[in-house]
C-alpha cells in the first residue's frame, strides 16, 4: 500500500521507538514500549500498521478486534506530515482489515476538542454516539464515542475509497 510516495505496512518491533516518538508529539501522554510490544504479540485480535515516507515512519494506527467489532485504538501522524492524507490512508486500511475479518461494526473514542480527527472519522461514516466524561486520564478531557455500523455492506467500502481519496483531490 502506498502513502503519498511512501508505504503502509504492518508494524514490527523495530517500529515501536519511532511510533512512540510520534505519539509524544501528538498526544499529551504516550503508550509505553511494553504496551506496544504486547499489542504486536496479539496479532489474532490486533492490527498495527505504520506509514513510511522517504524511509521515515510518519504515522501509525491500531485496531483491536472484540467479538464482531473493530475498535480503532490509535491513528497518529507526525505533525509535519499532517493534512497530507496519511491519516485517511491509515484509517482506510484499518477499515479494510475490519471488513476482511468479517466484522459488523467499528468504534473509537476521540478527544472532543480534536475537530480535525472528528471530521476525518465522519468522512468514513463514523457517527457520534455518546460521550465518555473525563475519559482521558492525562487531561481529564471528555471523549466522543463514534460508531459505524454498516461495515458488512458493500456501500461501506465504497465510502472508504471516496473518503481515502478525498484529501488527495483537495490537497
Amino acid at each position: 500500500m502506498t502513502v503519498a510516495a511512501g508505504c503502509l505496512r504492518p508494524m514490527v518491533e523495530a517500529d515501536i521507538g519511532p511510533a512512540l516518538a510520534i505519539d509524544e508529539l501528538v498526544y499529551p501522554s504516550a503508550w509505553s514500549p511494553s504496551f506496544l510490544r504486547q499489542q504486536l504479540s496479539l496479532a489474532g485480535s490486533r492490527v498495527n500498521l505504520v506509514a513510511e515516507r522517504d524511509g521515515q515512519l510518519v504515522g501509525h494506527g491500531a485496531l483491536m478486534v472484540v467479538a464482531d467489532e473493530g475498535h480503532v485504538t490509535s491513528v497518529a501522524v507526525h505533525p509535519h506530515q499532517q493534512r497530507r492524507g496519511i491519516g485517511a490512508q491509515i484509517l482506510a486500511a484499518l477499515c479494510r482489515a475490519s471488513v476482511e475479518r468479517g466484522l459488523k461494526s467499528m468504534t473509537l473514542e476521540v478527544r472532543c476538542s480534536n475537530e480535525a480527527a472528528i471530521a476525518l472519522y465522519q468522512r468514513f461514516g463514523f457517527a457520534p454516539a455518546g460521550v465518555r466524561v473525563g475519559y482521558y486520564a492525562d487531561t481529564g478531557e471528555d471523549a466522543l464515542i463514534m460508531w459505524v455500523h454498516d461495515i458488512d455492506q458493500p456501500e461501506f467500502l465504497e465510502r472508504v475509497v471516496v473518503a481515502e481519496k478525498r484529501k488527495e483531490r483537495h490537497g
